[in-house]
């Protein structure tokens, strides 16, 4: 199995996305971001969406500010409208109980609307280089 993981993560290295706009100038808030849009969302369609998306809102205070309907408007098109208002509604959360800051604990993460196992796994591996199990 370990041989199996070091050709994988090679491939990755030499093959796989490194030009990705949130994988640019990272930050926890874009991970966040494109982990909710990616959700049942092909990369290629996402990318500009997210451009749009974080010009509009670069940090989640931004965000927490807005209106449904500004979000809603900038999500036009992307579909499954629950997510833009779970990431409205988590961003206020995440400025009202931390501070602004987005959470680097699983349960923390966990407890946001419209973040699951998976995506909370996502976020604090791509955004806080932790590993969490996946059981």
């Amino acid at each position: 199995m370990f041989d199996l993981s070091n050709k994988v993560i090679k491939w990755q290295m030499l093959y796989g996305r490194h030009d990705l706009p949130w994988q640019q100038n990272r930050t926890p808030y874009k991970v966040w971001v494109s982990e909710i849009m990616l959700q049942q969302t092909q990369v290629v369609t996402a990318i500009d969406y997210f451009g749009r998306f974080i010009a509009t809102f670069p940090e989640v205070n931004s965000l927490a500010s807005a209106s449904e309907d500004q979000v809603l408007a900038l999500w036009s098109g992307l579909g499954y409208y629950s997510r833009a208002r779970n990431l409205l509604e988590a961003a206020r959360l995440i400025v009202d109980i931390h501070d602004g800051v987005i959470p680097s604990d699983f349960e923390a993460l966990m407890n946001l609307p419209g973040i699951g196992r998976s995506t909370a796994g996502a976020i604090l591996s791509l955004a806080f280089q932790k590993k969490i199990p996946n059981t």
